[in-house]
């Protein structure tokens, strides 16, 4: 049984980011008609506006106190979504994942929201060791420990529409060049989840309000990555010449061209991360979330080859 009512206020942080985008299709779906987005990145709010007319759009910065905490008055639920993911600076991360965190639950306190969905980040329990995996973790904390009802999410990596970065990126580069680099054997076991799959289980989440609980949520297909180019590939039609690269050439040339980027969609830390071994144990979404997840394979095709949203990218 829901708990909150499809026409109440829901308020989504960092809402025109890839999760958010994915979100508010699926709210909308799903008909939830008093969504209010906020996110600091314009270019991305406009893409959001042009496609939501409906939806209530705010730019602020988080990290930076402003009229944006009174859009919380009345709301029945926020979803935070906002981080900080790549960056070359250790204070992009404190900022955007930590300071922004601390005024969202000021604010959230100062409104008496009565719930909240974080969504955090299966770096928490990995073996990775990077600005983006120690903030995400002391984010989770402020969360826990704030009081707040609350509950979190911690996806794997994501793939979907929107997508500016991860496999959206490499599925763009694939497309538009002859030949495409593969790190040593590509032999990574990933777990990649779907983001429409993930939408679906935070819509859970809104409905019923678990007190506290804390999920992992894993993609159901184990596959490596040099085979989820390859299916890439497949779905798109491609004729990409797929090359291996020995691992050490390959983290040199990232390093290289992060110099010359302000933003890499690839860096040298993620190399590291996807080569971690990580194997992640998630809950059984159809059991917990009612959320059978989309086949890989359809799961692919529909987030690059689907007419409505792939041709779509958000920038980073």
């Amino acid at each position: 049984m829901s708990k909150i009512d499809k026409h109440a206020k829901l308020v989504l942080t960092g809402a025109a980011g890839l999760v958010g985008q994915n979100l508010i299709v699926e709210l909308k779906a799903q008909g939830y008609t008093q969504l209010v987005a906020i996110d600091k990145h314009a270019y991305n709010l406009d893409i959001l506006r042009k496609l939501h007319p409906d939806v209530t759009t705010v730019q602020a910065d988080l990290a930076e106190d402003g009229d944006w905490t009174q859009t919380f008055a009345g709301a029945a639920c926020v979803v935070q979504l906002h981080a900080q993911i790549t960056g070359k600076s250790p204070d992009l991360f404190v900022r955007n994942n930590l300071d922004a965190t601390a005024k969202v639950l000021d604010a959230v306190g100062q409104h008496a929201v009565p719930y909240l969905v974080h969504i955090s980040s299966s770096v928490v329990v990995s073996v990775a060791d990077d600005d983006y995996t120690r903030t995400k973790k002391a984010q989770e904390k402020m969360v826990v420990e704030s009081g707040i009802p609350h509950c979190v999410l911690r996806p794997t990596l994501m793939f979907g529409w929107f997508d500016p970065k991860h496999l959206g990126w490499l599925s763009r580069f694939m497309a538009r060049t002859p030949v495409f680099p593969i790190p040593g054997d590509g032999r990574y076991m990933r777990q990649p989840l779907y983001e429409r799959d993930f939408c679906r289980c935070i819509v859970r989440c809104i409905e019923t309000q678990p007190a506290g609980n804390i999920y992992d949520v894993v993609g159901d297909t184990r596959i490596d990555y040099v085979d989820i180019i390859k299916a890439i590939k497949r779905a798109k039609n491609l004729h990409t010449l797929i090359v291996h690269i020995p691992y050490g050439l390959f983290h040199l040339l990232l390093r290289i061209y992060a110099i010359f980027s302000g933003k890499p969609p690839f860096t040298a830390d993620q190399l590291k991360a996807l080569t971690a071994g990580d194997e992640f144990h998630g809950v059984d979404t159809e059991q917990v979330f009612g959320v059978r997840q989309t086949p890989f394979d359809e799961a692919i095709r529909e987030s690059y080859c689907d007419p409505r949203y792939s041709g779509i990218v958000l920038q980073r």
